[in-house]
């Protein structure tokens, strides 16, 4: 995997979770950095394992669980009551909301490189 790829694959779930917020009507959380890290979490899954599984819940076995596909993103909570337990896309109503739709790849980038 090169940087060039792992770039791809960053800008694709951005890109992905962008246009999803504004179909669903949710927001990303107030607190960018998070959105930046969940996406980030996609994207790694994404390369790592074929599909966006969620990167806030604990798996025995990752491999099963995107065969599975409940928890690959959109997951099915989200789908079916716009439940989102990674905090990625929130509805109005709800704590943490912020008021954006959009994240920039060089922020998402920063954080990454922060983490380490």
């Amino acid at each position: 995997m090169t940087i060039a790829d792992s770039d791809k694959s960053l800008e694709a779930m951005k890109n992905f979770a962008e246009k999803y917020a504004k179909l669903t009507g949710t927001y990303f959380c107030s607190e960018p950095s998070v959105t930046a890290v969940v996406i980030e979490g996609l994207a790694r899954h994404k390369e790592e394992l074929g599909s966006p599984l969620c990167p806030c819940r604990h798996y025995e076995d990752k491999e099963a669980e995107v065969r599975q596909t409940y928890w690959n993103c959109p997951c099915v909570p989200m789908r079916e009551r716009k439940e989102c337990h990674c905090m990625l896309f929130i509805r109005p109503d709800m704590d943490f909301v912020g008021d954006k739709q959009e994240i920039s790849l060089e922020y998402i980038k920063e954080i990454k490189a922060s983490m380490g």
